[in-house]
Order: C-alpha cells, then structure tokens, then sequence
C-alpha cells in the first residue's frame, strides 16, 4: 500500500455537508460524483496532500444508508492507495483477509476499488484504490 488516499464520510445530507466542510476545510469540494452501482453520491475535498471524500445515499437499500441507520453519520472508511488492486487482493487474501468482492469494481473519482472486511481490520471498513489510466492510443 502506497498512501492514505482518502477518509470516507457517511453523511446525510451531501449539500448541507459540503456546505459545513467548505467552511471547516476553507475550500471547495473540487469533484461531485453520482456512482449509480454503489447508490451513492460522493463530493471530494483537497486539502494539502489529503482528500475527504463525503458519501450520501441516493437508494434506502445501499450499504451508506445502511451504515448511517446502524450507526449514524461519521466516519465509513480509509481508504488507501495501491500500485495493482489485483495483487493487493491477492496479497490480502494470502494473509486471511476477507474481501467483500472477488474483483475490483469501479468506484468514484476514476478508481478501481476493493473493500476488506471489517471484522478482519478492528472495526475499520478499508478500501484499495488504484487510478484507472487511460490506454495508450497508437
């Protein structure tokens, strides 16, 4: 794992929350994203070398919703950034981690990703991100 790539927040509301982190964070979220597969709208806020990602549910049934009614807005996970999510998973796997997809899916702000199972991690939800690269034409 290369780096802490971002901290996911459940929230409730995503225009009321990005309204408080623009105040907190003293900057704009640079990337709203609707990801139709996860029932979740995402908005991303820079800081430094560091991104929030703050999660609202669109649908009753998604796993944000779910997370906010179980336990309330907050934080939902960290995320970290990895050079091949396949070998990571595999790597994980090895180790006696539990995945909760076997294949990477494509999530927001252009990455694959990969939850492992909390229950392996002490409670916290981690994701594996890697950046989609566009292919070489030519």
């Amino acid at each position: 794992m290369n780096k802490i790539e971002h901290i996911g927040i459940a929230v409730k509301d995503l225009d009321l929350s990005c309204d408080l982190y623009e105040k907190l964070l003293g900057v704009a979220a640079y990337k709203r994203e609707l990801v139709a597969s996860e029932g979740v709208s995402t908005a991303f806020f820079l800081t430094g070398e560091n991104k929030i990602e703050l999660l609202a549910a669109t649908e009753e049934d998604s796993p944000i919703a779910a997370f906010i009614q179980k336990k309330g807005e907050g934080i939902h996970h960290i995320a970290f950034e990895v050079s091949n999510i396949y070998e990571e998973m595999e790597r994980l796997k090895n180790k006696g981690f539990v995945l909760l997809s076997g294949e990477p899916r494509v999530g927001a702000d252009n990455k694959l990703i990969c939850f492992v199972h909390p229950k392996g991690t002490n409670g916290v939800l981690v994701e594996l991100c890697q950046e989609i690269k566009a292919e070489a034409n030519g």
